[in-house]
């Protein structure tokens, strides 16, 4: 009887809990405490931080890999392996990015992007983050697929990062999907600070003048314009683009409203809950508390500061070149966190102006930038692929 109680407690996760795994069910517990007690992006937080609990409670074998064993009869299944590990292939086989592009085309307007195409500059410069942390992860000692993963965690775009890592570094995959996942969480609070370190008073409460209508027509035409373009220039880059001008296509040509509605609600949000889980899962202690991951973390914090510095500067001289028409603050949400950093730019603007409306025209750099960021891994793909 004690042989069996004995048994039984060895067989409960208390007894195999280790360090790692109490320091990283913290971890899971203060994302989860930002989602939902402060409200940072929960859509986001709350499946990742809950996807890193789970795979850090001992035995559970969420994650296990199927073990396959040869016998006499022929191959059999020795070890089943885990939920989280076969909805996880979604993430490892680049399927569920190009379903969240397919989402965000459908739920955004690229209207503000048409009526101001010089908005497309603002979203090159916040990639300028992108190739800077490139280089220096070279430098660093990791590899050019590893650099360059690494460095696509600068345009604060989560499934454009597990895209690229799945391609040119798996093995680093999940350290990259917390890491830009989680920025993009964050922009309310790594951006405002270095916006109001880069911009006076006196340009941060810039009004813009209102853009111009766009035709139905121009709103049609651009989603194909765009993916024949960058698929015939960018081949690699073909499944994200695609994917996001088709979602777009479908809000835009008035005719697919069912597909649309489905697209940018029911598809949207069935693939977030299974990519948010299973990228936390990929944060176990075994993976993630190495020094590397830390590198990785660090590197991604950098680049992401680096895009939003880069875009508010290229803003800034645009502002210079116009005779003070562009409010500098717009241009950090080059980065393709959409739409977080261009309401982020909304609310620094009206701190300093209220009344100040500068969403829309924010808008215009943010969608830039989503292209900007599934271009910029084309373009990594391309070379290193």
């Amino acid at each position: 009887m004690i042989q069996k109680l004995m048994m039984f407690i060895d067989s409960t996760g208390f007894m195999h809990l280790t360090l790692g795994h109490i320091i990283m069910i913290l971890i899971s517990l203060s994302l989860l405490y930002l989602a939902i007690v402060k409200k940072y992006e929960p859509l986001l937080l709350v499946p990742i931080g809950f996807g890193m609990l789970l795979t850090n409670l001992p035995l559970t074998g969420l994650m296990a890999e199927p073990i396959m064993e040869i016998g006499k009869e022929g191959l059999h299944v020795k070890q089943i392996g885990g939920l989280l590990y076969y909805l996880f292939q979604g993430d490892e086989l680049g399927i569920f990015p190009p379903l969240i592009f397919m989402g965000v085309g459908a739920m955004t307007d690229f209207g503000p992007l048409i009526a101001n195409p010089k908005s497309i500059l603002l979203g090159a410069a916040a990639q300028f983050g992108i190739f800077t942390t490139f280089i220096g992860a070279i430098f660093l000692g990791y590899t050019f697929q590893e650099a360059a993963s690494i460095g696509i965690i600068g345009g604060a775009d989560g499934p454009t990062a597990i895209f690229l890592a799945s391609r040119l570094a798996p093995h680093m995959l999940g350290p990259i999907a917390v890491a830009a996942y989680s920025y993009m969480a964050l922009v309310p609070i790594i951006q405002p600070p270095i916006m109001k370190l880069l911009t006076t008073k006196q340009e941060r409460q810039i009004k813009m003048e209102q853009l111009r209508p766009v035709s139905k027509q121009e709103k049609i035409i651009f989603p194909i314009i765009v993916t024949i373009m960058v698929s015939l220039f960018l081949p690699p880059a073909a499944p994200l683009i695609g994917m996001l001008m088709l979602g777009n296509l479908f809000r835009e040509c008035g005719v697919t409203n069912r597909l649309s509605d489905t697209a940018q609600n029911a598809l949207i949000n069935i693939v977030t809950i299974f990519l948010g889980v299973t990228v936390g899962a990929t944060a176990s202690a075994e993976r993630f508390l190495n020094w590397k991951t830390i590198g990785i973390i660090a590197l991604g914090l950098a680049a992401f500061a680096v895009g939003t510095a880069a875009g508010v500067i290229l803003a800034k001289i645009m502002n210079k070149l116009t005779g003070g028409k562009i409010n500098p603050l717009i241009g950090s949400a080059g980065v393709s966190a959409v739409p977080m950093a261009a309401r982020v730019s909304q609310v620094v603007g009206q701190q300093e102006l209220p009344g100040n409306f500068l969403l829309m025209h924010a808008m215009g750099p943010n969608v830039a930038g989503v292209i900007g960021s599934a271009v910029a891994a084309g373009v990594m793909l391309s070379v290193f692929g």
